[in-house]
């Protein structure tokens, strides 16, 4: 059995969009990811299908697995030929000791690659406002452990150098010996009333950041039972956060939001949410699918195959938009044939979905839901006239049936349905049990019965009571009634049936 690969990966301070390119690589490519609490656990949603991951996180109290066993693990598991990738946060070589991992597997002549990351020791200051360098302040900085190795074969602190440094002095792990940190200080000839700053969970929506000086930072430390992990700034620039501080000022941040869009879909409301300073988890409870019931693709496959009849074509979603064209390449139909038909859709995205694919929208209506779409395409449909409605398997038949109200001929195809989807289900309600999730976002109204079934699914007799607590935030008004009628009260209720009014909703009400 040939030998298999390490790599030795720094996450970054915790953010997950700050890991490098190369280390993202590396995170498709294990076959096991190691990793430790400090790397973000939503990393591991790059992990490839099958790839098996290890927890090895050291607590303040508690450690998973002693660094020796660790080293050794690397090893075992490179020598049955396994590509391995171990995530340390921050950088890897700041004092997350790489060298003996590597020092081992360079001895077992196991190939391994050092992957830098961003260290926390200059991100974590830069999200609360505080450049470790400053022209007006200083010039330099240095990084010092906060906890050092009591068996250490070299000399240690020199105490008074450091202290008579006119640099920002960078303290990581010391939150335990903030008190001895402070006297050796002042003992080494800092003045007390040196501004200090401790953040907590840089970069992290749980960031928090507490200042003060040398002499009352740690009263002030142990009334706000401030714990680690967190960085300790020492020097003038800490006085910069008051004028600089941006991260904390977003307009969600502190907010831990449950998108329950389709994993499909899922990233631009995640990226909006995050983009805005708040945490977005995913749990995608329904999964989109071209539809498989034979009596629905037959009755697709003979719409499609007298396109040339339609008057209109109506399209309600991006999705119905997505599978539409997709049956169309599936079954070899020429969309020339489409010639007569006018296009109608609801919504600005499904109208970019249409113009991406060289058709024009006739009829955009100002309000994305259906009964502004009826009032728009009232006036300009006449009795006889037959319209195609590709749909989901589970669309309300409120549109259809208002327009043979009008004396239209509807032919209504299913183009796509949604199935349950429950990964990832049982983190999800350990977060809801904790009460750490703020706010649950809703894209429609199958994502509002589908958390429920998945809620059951996976062992929950009573959803509503577990997700009592959150905030209900909904995307348009047929999704808010299904809400409603489920027990849900709504909070937040998009303007416009985007993901973008959505959000806004989130900090505008």
């Amino acid at each position: 059995m040939s030998k298999g690969v390490v790599y030795l990966v720094g996450a970054g301070p915790g953010d997950p969009k700050l890991i490098t390119v190369r280390g993202l690589e590396a995170i498709k490519r294990a076959d096991v990811v190691v990793y430790d609490r400090l790397a973000s656990p939503r990393l591991l949603r790059h992990m490839k299908p099958g790839a098996e991951k290890i927890f090895v996180g050291k607590l303040p109290d508690k450690h998973m697995l002693k660094q020796s066993e660790i080293n050794q693990l690397l090893v075992d598991l490179a020598l049955q030929g396994k590509i391995v990738t171990r995530l340390k946060g921050g950088d890897p070589s700041v004092f997350g000791r790489v060298g003996e991992e590597a020092e081992l597997l360079a001895e077992n002549e196991v190939a391994f690659e050092i992957i830098p990351g961003i260290t926390s020791a200059i991100a974590v200051p830069a999200y609360a406002g505080i450049p470790v360098t400053h022209r007006d302040f200083t010039s330099s900085f240095s990084i010092v452990t906060g906890h050092e190795y009591k068996n250490k074969t070299y000399n240690g602190v020199n105490w008074e150098n450091l202290s008579q440094a006119s640099g920002t002095l960078i303290f990581l792990m010391g939150v335990a010996n903030l008190e001895f940190i402070c006297n050796k200080l002042i003992e080494g000839g800092k003045t007390t009333s040196t501004p200090v700053a401790l953040i907590r969970w840089g970069t992290w929506m749980d960031q928090e950041t507490i200042t003060g000086t040398l002499t009352d930072i740690v009263e002030k430390v142990r009334v706000a039972n401030f714990k680690s992990p967190a960085v300790i700034i020492v020097g003038e620039v800490v006085k910069l956060r008051d004028k600089l501080a941006w991260f904390e000022k977003k307009p969600l941040f502190g907010k831990r939001i449950l998108v329950t869009r389709a994993r499909s879909q899922a990233s631009e409301l995640s990226n909006l949410i995050e983009d805005l300073g708040g945490e977005a988890v995913e749990f995608p409870v329904i999964r989109i699918q071209a539809t498989s019931q034979a009596a629905a693709r037959t009755a697709l496959g003979d719409a499609l195959q007298r396109l040339e009849d339609f008057d209109w074509v109506i399209f309600t979603s991006v999705n119905g938009v997505d599978h539409f064209f997709e049956a169309i390449r599936e079954q070899q139909i020429d969309i020339r044939r489409m010639y007569k038909a006018k296009i109608a859709a609801v919504g600005p995205k499904t109208s970019e979905a249409l113009r991406s694919r060289g058709l024009l929208v006739e009829l955009l209506p100002s309000k994305f839901h259906g009964d502004e779409l009826l009032a728009s395409v009232a006036e300009q449909l006449k009795p006889g006239q037959q319209v195609l409605l590709p749909t989901a398997d589970i669309a309300k038949e409120y549109i259809p049936a208002r327009l043979r109200e009008l004396g239209l001929q509807i032919t209504e195809v299913d183009v796509y349905e949604t199935v349950l989807e429950t990964s990832g289900g049982a983190e999800i309600i350990e977060m809801l049990e904790q009460k750490v999730l703020q706010i649950i976002t809703f894209t429609s109204s199958s994502t509002v019965t589908n958390l429920f079934h998945a809620l059951k699914e996976l062992g929950v007799d009573h959803p509503l009571e577990l997700i009592k607590d959150c905030q209900i935030a909904c995307i348009g008004p047929m999704t808010a009634q299904t809400a409603i009628e489920a027990g849900l009260t709504i909070d937040y209720l998009a303007e416009e049936a985007t993901v973008e009014s959505l959000v806004a909703s989130l900090y505008k009400n």
